[in-house]
């Protein structure tokens, strides 16, 4: 079983181009840390609602141990969730790009991507964590054996969370292989998010760059890369988000890069200071809900804390007990929230949340 980038609907992957907002969706759990599924449906149908172009499924968000063999949750999670996007889609009349989180060594990666296809999922994000001392023509073959059964979102996450670093000979030779459909960059680094951009430019492909660094949204979005080629100087945007600080505030998030879009596709060359005050602002938040003051122990459950507070989940408990809030996070988060009315999407849940957690 096989799907190419020319399998997925047109519209669909029109919107991908084009730059879209793309939540990595948290795994929903009950008090007793069991799988939510009436909580999960609610999260699909918010993030569908509130305007998102696609939903990620058994990324980091999601917590990668529902892949562990004593927890079982990998294949019932994406199944579930496909089922639940794919039903709010046609009461809706919408249709989104289904992302599912492709991990581990190529033979695991190959079944999770085959069960991906079969649960209707468009295209996979590749993590290469399972290579913490693999070598980039390792790598390599990894995704080029993966981009052969589904289209393919290269990743680069950063080490804090169980990323490598990934150098630019790596992503230029990445930017080669067939059915690549976009990057993920998120190593919350300029350094090297310049490396992606500029092999992406480089290759001459027609791969979209998605912004996953969650300290650095706006300015992400809102920058224009001028690279010098060998055919001549190619402009490069960062087109959309796929984020997991993107899983809540959601609506917000929506307006704010159709806001984006207008601005960068108006021809106008100067960016307004509000903007850069506001990615600041984007900015305080993250650092609220990932927590890197403590190493960002505290990032999914922080993120959990603000969908809790809204109603969209039963509460903030992992699949690690040992995975909780920091000292003090939760103060943090209230204190974002108070401050920045606008980013959050309160009103917007509040109004609909009866509907997505109905039968």
């Amino acid at each position: 079983m096989t799907k190419q980038i020319r399998d997925i609907d047109s519209a669909v992957l029109a919107e991908v181009r084009r730059g879209t907002v793309i939540p990595a969706q948290p795994l929903a759990l009950d008090s007793e840390r069991r799988f939510s599924p009436r909580h999960q449906r609610a999260l699909c149908r918010y993030y569908i609602d509130a305007g998102a172009g696609g939903i990620a499924v058994g990324v980091h968000s999601t917590q990668f141990e529902i892949r562990k063999p004593e927890i079982g949750l990998f294949e019932p999670v994406l199944r579930e969730t496909a089922g639940f996007i794919d039903e709010w889609c046609a009461r809706t009349g919408r249709r989104i790009l289904k992302v599912a989180g492709i991990c581990g060594r190529t033979e695991q990666a190959l079944c999770e991507a085959n069960f991906a296809i079969g649960c209707g999922y468009d295209a996979g994000l590749v993590s290469l964590s399972a290579f913490a001392d693999g070598t980039v023509d390792e790598m390599l073959e990894h995704c080029r054996a993966v981009a052969k059964v589904l289209p393919v979102i290269g990743f680069y996450l950063q080490p804090g969370v169980g990323g490598r670093t990934l150098p630019y000979e790596f992503w230029r030779e990445f930017a080669e292989i067939d059915n690549v459909l976009a990057i993920k960059m998120a190593p919350f680094n300029r350094y090297q998010t310049f490396d992606v951009v500029r092999a992406v430019a480089e290759s001459g492909r027609d791969i979209t760059l998605y912004t996953g660094n969650d300290d650095n949204i706006i300015v992400d979005l809102l920058t224009e890369y001028r690279i010098r080629t060998a055919s001549g100087e190619k402009r490069m945007r960062i087109k959309g988000g796929l984020l997991g600080h993107w899983c809540c505030w959601t609506r917000r998030a929506v307006e704010l890069l159709r806001e984006i879009h207008q601005l960068t596709g108006s021809g106008c060359g100067s960016v307004p200071a509000e903007l850069l005050s506001r990615n600041a602002a984007v900015t305080d938040c993250n650092a609220a809900f990932f927590d890197p003051a403590h190493g960002f122990a505290g990032c999914i459950p922080g993120i959990h804390e603000v969908l809790r507070r809204q109603g969209l989940l039963p509460g903030i408990l992992c699949l690690n007990p040992a995975e909780t809030l920091s000292p003090g996070q939760a103060q943090e988060i209230s204190r974002v929230h108070d401050s920045y009315p606008a980013l959050h999407d309160d009103d917007f849940v509040a109004a609909n949340l009866e509907k997505w957690l109905a039968d």
